[in-house]
Order: structure tokens, then C-alpha cells, then sequence
């Protein structure tokens, strides 16, 4: 019985292990592995980044990138003037007008010909395309939460099955093996159950049977009266 539990005890553990799933074949030419020497992140290049004039002062940060259909960054929406965003003004900058410079580990990025008269002067960046609301972001995120989830709960039990198998057919075999252990000491139960039955049974029908013991009330047998001696008669 002890051996049984044991075995239970073990398959429990052996299902906690994560599985090792065969990895899959990556295809070629979809992923970078690396950033190469001649790369950039946007993040660390261009986006956010903030913009000089030609006399190093700051008139603005890159706020987005201007793309076209092929992909191809054209130019930024720069946000100009403001506080704190404030007042702020969003212009447009073709990228070519930009002096990006990294030096040492610093990236500057300057617009020589931004001056005040010329900032003042410029329109603001004309959007056609409206941005997405609040409600259109909020559905976009819950989409990408619920596709993460169903993603992540799908390789987990993919990875699992496996171990999931093994620990069924363990806990099957074990469960086989404590009832084998358990029989013998089932039968010798019944056994002993059947001679105390048969004991006990034997032991009333052999038990003589007793006279009920007497009330008082009932009548005393009958007697029958004594017949006098005949005696001879006196000469």
C-alpha cells in the first residue's frame, strides 16, 4: 500500500516538469536575429528625438514618422513652440532637411534653416487621415490581449501534453499496481467476515433450548385419594 502511494507521489511530481517541445523550423529571410553595424532604431535614432537649430538651441522633438506605400520614411511630425504641450504646433519635416549626427555614442539631430520667423510662418501639418480614437485603441488592445492569451494557453497545453500522457498512463499503472497490492488483504477480510458469521450461527443452533420458569398460577396436578387397608374383624 505504502509502495502505492509512493508511486502516486511521484507521478504528481513528474507532471510539474515542463515538457520539451521540438522546436520549429524558423523560416529564412523573415527574422533579424541582430541589429547590424549600419542599423538604427527609431527610438534611439529619430523618434522622440530632439531638434536643434543652428544654434544648438532646441525647437522641437519628433513626435511620428511620415511613411509612404512602399514603407519608406519621408519625413517626421515635429511638434514646435507650447509648453508641456501646451500651445503646441505640429509641423512636417522632410527627412533629407535633417542633420542626424552620431558622434561618440550621441545622436544629434539639428534643422539649420528652423528659425523662429521661418516656425511662425509654416501652416500646421495637415492630416487627412483621421487618428484612431480612444475606443478604436482600447478594441485594438483587447483584441491583442485576447490572441495573446489563446496563443500562450495553446502552446502551454501543446507543451504539456506530452508529460499530461505520461502522467495518465503512470498514475494508471500505479492504480493497477496498489489494486494488486490491496486483494490479498480484501480476500483475507471476507475470509475472516464468512468464519465469524458461521461461528456465531453454529453457536445459536447448537444452544439447548431452556423451560420457561413457573408463575404460581398454574393448577397443582390432581391426586387420586388412598383406599384404606381392610382390616380382619375382632373374634
Amino acid at each position: 500500500m505504502t509502495r502505492g502511494v509512493l508511486t502516486l507521489m511521484a507521478v504528481v511530481a513528474l507532471s510539474t516538469l515542463p515538457a520539451l517541445a521540438d522546436p520549429a523550423e524558423v523560416p529564412a529571410d523573415v527574422f533579424l536575429a541582430t541589429q547590424g553595424d549600419n542599423q538604427y532604431l527609431a527610438r534611439d535614432l529619430l523618434l522622440f528625438a530632439k531638434v536643434q537649430n543652428a544654434e544648438g538651441q532646441i525647437i522641437g522633438d519628433v513626435e511620428d514618422l511620415i511613411l509612404n506605400t512602399d514603407n519608406q520614411v519621408e519625413g517626421v511630425v515635429m511638434g514646435t513652440g507650447g509648453f508641456i504641450g501646451l500651445g503646441e504646433k505640429r509641423v512636417a519635416v522632410r527627412l533629407s532637411a535633417l542633420q542626424i549626427k552620431n558622434e561618440d555614442g550621441k545622436v544629434t539631430v539639428s534643422l539649420p534653416q528652423a528659425t523662429k520667423e521661418v516656425l511662425d510662418a509654416l501652416p500646421p501639418f495637415n492630416r487627412t487621415k483621421p487618428p484612431k480614437s480612444l475606443l478604436d485603441r482600447a478594441i485594438e488592445r483587447a483584441k491583442e490581449l485576447s490572441a495573446k492569451s489563446s496563443v500562450t494557453a495553446k502552446d502551454a497545453y501543446e507543451k504539456a501534453k506530452p508529460t499530461l500522457e505520461k502522467a495518465g498512463e503512470a498514475a494508471e499503472k500505479a492504480y493497477e499496481k496498489a489494486k494488486e497490492e490491496v486483494a490479498p488483504a480484501l480476500e483475507k477480510a471476507k475470509d475472516v467476515a464468512k468464519g465469524a458469521y458461521k461461528g456465531a450461527r453454529d453457536a445459536l443452533e447448537d444452544k439447548p433450548e431452556t423451560a420457561a420458569p413457573s408463575t404460581g398460577d398454574e393448577a397443582a396436578p390432581a391426586t387420586t385419594p388412598e383406599t384404606p387397608a381392610p382390616t380382619a374383624p375382632t373374634p
